[in-house]
């Protein structure tokens, strides 16, 4: 009876721990893998194009009434990033016809934007004094605003699909000059 006691003892004694271990494991204090914590927003890495854009797959998208400025997307140079961050070039046309082209970032989560750098005489120059900048809406040359809420983001998040983004940016369907609202219809 001794031996069955002790089976019985070490029995008992597995399933308290095992519960423990697993009660804890759930547990957010207790794992410190809090649900409802903010997340820490880590870039990967940005390699700089190898290209300039490409005639043949420049977009062209509506910004503002206000703008006099024509904007153009490099759907061929539309990534989008596991950090949560879409990479894209973008053209711009100045009312004289001064082309600029960039790279540049969107963030959807906290609606920010990033110049990764700029075209210079056909080579890509990296900007050494990029850093995240809130996106505008309330600017003429809001170009950032109208691809985020337009095509790259459904409200605070990415889109991951790049046929929706393609789909977003057609001309019929493109509503980046307008923002988003919510099931309420408010904006």
């Amino acid at each position: 009876m001794n031996n069955a006691l002790r089976k019985y003892s070490l029995y008992i004694s597995c399933i308290t721990i095992v519960s423990f271990v697993i009660g804890c494991a759930g547990d957010p204090l207790q794992s410190g893998l809090d649900p409802f914590a903010p997340m820490v927003f880590k870039e990967g890495t940005t390699t700089m194009p190898l290209n300039p854009p490409n005639p043949k797959t420049l977009v062209p998208f509506y910004v503002s009434q206000h703008t006099i400025f024509k904007f153009a997307v490099d759907t061929d140079s539309i990534l989008i990033g596991a950090d949560g961050v879409t990479r894209y070039i973008v053209v711009l046309t100045s009312p004289n016809g001064n082309v600029q082209s960039q790279y540049e970032g969107v963030r959807c989560d906290s609606f920010q934007w990033r110049l990764y750098g700029t075209l210079e005489n056909n080579t890509w120059r990296e900007n050494p004094l990029s850093s995240w900048r809130a996106i505008q809406s309330n600017v003429p040359n809001r170009y950032q605003a109208a691809l985020a809420q337009g095509a790259f983001c459904n409200f605070d998040s990415q889109e991951k699909n790049i046929k929706n983004i393609l789909q977003s940016l057609n001309a019929k369907d493109f509503t980046g000059s307008t923002k988003p609202t919510n099931s309420y219809g408010v904006q």
